[in-house]
């Protein structure tokens, strides 16, 4: 039979558990006046209610809402290691956002959630600062999120980070890629950087090399090269997409996780290939160091990282000049880096030469 135990005399609090209501209180009031600047005139009602209200109803006719998920891989593992959290929450919505963008959506509004064990309010701040920056300038809406403290979850001083997001279209400018041509030329929209994929071998190479933060790459610090914030290409492709040649547009690409040789291809139909030209892929500075010092073959490279290309446009041969001229008056960078061919039978899809 079991012996019934004393009741504790020593009374426990959440605080006492690990999780500090206060500091996440304070937290909330910090962060709000940053939120609040990243409302659209969609948004109702304002930050704590349980659930987040967005007014489609006056702005489009026949929506088809874009919605997408990402975090920012192990890039949040360097941004940890050198204290450096007030741009991480851009490249989380960055992402996001560009994703959703491809189909011709533009993002209406985020929502992050982020974990920890222990909550350091001024860190918290700074990372949701810097997703309340970056959807500001993606011009969709931080409507809402959850700051979770885990204790026993997460070692000291780390934390982790998902975000979400969810865009319109209407249903006519939808992008599926099914306007795709044999033809096509491939415009390159330039990366800020590695953006947040490949972080596990630039992480490795880095540590490989013994950290030289200040290495002077192209004219910059390899540590402000690597964290280089996510660029966002909202604003710009949607000003392209409603402008006088945006119809020449057929298809768009993200260059994230698997680079250039597997992000182009997911916007081409079945029958269509790729043929890339290997000149045109001109190595940005950090590029160049990672490659030479993780002795990082070529191939691999560019099934790894964005190269220096973060967006790609597919768009009729017709047309792709006017759509360079647009690109300079918006002050991208850009290059054609290759065309879309028939695909042969038996042949890989996607030629890099």
């Amino acid at each position: 039979m079991t012996t019934p135990q004393p009741p504790a005399t020593t009374p426990l609090t959440y605080r006492d558990a690990g999780v500090d209501i206060d500091a996440g209180n304070e937290v909330v009031q910090r962060i709000k006046p940053l939120v609040r600047r990243s409302f659209r005139p969609e948004v109702m009602g304002g930050l704590g209610g349980f659930g987040a209200l967005f007014d489609l109803s006056g702005k489009y006719r026949e929506p088809v809402l874009v919605s997408g998920t990402d975090g920012v891989g192990t890039k949040l593992k360097l941004a940890q290691q050198l204290g450096r959290h007030d741009t991480i929450g851009i490249d989380l919505v960055g992402m996001c956002v560009n994703d959703v963008l491809v189909q011709g959506a533009e993002p209406l509004f985020f929502l992050d959630y982020f974990a920890t064990g222990k909550l350091d309010v001024d860190t918290t701040v700074a990372v949701v600062g810097g997703i309340a920056r970056g959807c500001e300038l993606a011009g969709c809406a931080l409507i809402g999120g959850e700051t979770a403290e885990m204790p026993d979850m997460y070692p000291p001083g780390e934390y982790d980070l998902a975000g979400f997001t969810v865009g319109a279209v209407e249903k006519s400018q939808l992008l599926d890629g099914e306007k795709v041509r044999a033809g096509d030329v491939l415009i390159g929209i330039a990366s800020s950087g590695p953006h947040s994929n490949g972080y596990s071998l630039v992480r490795r190479i880095y540590d490989r090399a013994g950290r030289p933060a200040d290495l002077d790459v192209g004219g910059v610090k390899l540590v402000d090269a690597l964290m280089a914030p996510t660029a966002l290409y909202v604003k710009p492709v949607l000003a392209l997409l409603r402008g006088a040649n945006g119809g020449t547009i057929h298809a768009m690409a993200h260059i994230t996780g698997g680079g250039l040789t597997e992000n182009i291809i997911r916007v081409v139909p079945e029958s269509l290939g790729l043929d890339i030209e290997a000149s045109a892929i001109a190595l940005p500075p950090v590029f160049e160091w990672l490659q030479h010092e993780g002795a990082v073959p070529r191939e691999e490279m560019w099934r790894t990282f964005n190269c220096g290309i973060g967006f790609v446009l597919v768009a009729a041969a017709d047309g792709a000049s006017a759509l360079e001229t647009e690109l300079d008056g918006l002050g991208l960078a850009h290059r054609r880096i290759g065309q879309v061919v028939t695909a042969v039978a038996g042949n890989e899809r996607v030629r890099i030469a």
